[in-house]
C-alpha cells in the first residue's frame, strides 16, 4: 500500500469514502494536469505539478477539510480562513450531502490562479 492509500484507510468510515470519493472526483476531472502526491504526511492534489489543495484533519472543527490554495482569493462564506494566508478550507461534513459541483467549481476557480 503506498502512502497516499495508507493516509485514507487509517480514517474510520464513513469519512474514508466520502474522502476516497472527493478525491476521485478531483483526479477526474482533469486527468491529463491534476495529479496526487504525498508529502509532509499528508495528501496533495496538484495542478501542473504545483499545489491546488490538500486533505486534513481540524481538531478544533473535529472534521476532515479540503484545503484550497490561493484560497486567499476565493470568497465564499462556506470557506474558512481561521489566520491562514494563502489557504481556505472547505469543512466536509458526511452527516450532509457533499456539495460536489461546488468544490470541483473551487477546483476550477483555484487553477485559474496557478501559474
Amino acid at each position: 500500500m503506498n502512502p497516499i492509500q495508507e493516509y485514507f484507510y487509517r480514517i474510520e468510515e464513513p469519512e474514508r469514502s466520502t474522502l476516497l470519493f472527493l478525491r476521485d472526483t478531483i483526479l477526474a476531472s482533469d486527468p491529463e494536469n491534476i495529479t496526487e502526491t504525498f508529502s509532509f504526511g499528508l495528501p496533495f492534489i496538484k495542478y501542473k505539478k504545483k499545489m491546488l489543495c490538500y486533505f486534513y484533519y481540524s481538531k478544533k472543527y473535529k472534521k476532515h477539510y479540503l484545503s484550497f490554495y490561493h484560497g486567499d482569493r476565493l470568497d465564499y462564506p462556506e470557506l474558512i480562513q481561521d489566520g491562514r494566508k494563502k489557504f481556505k478550507i472547505l469543512l466536509i461534513d458526511t452527516e450532509e450531502d457533499i456539495p460536489v459541483e461546488f468544490i470541483l467549481n473551487l477546483v476550477q476557480e483555484v487553477k485559474r490562479h496557478i501559474k
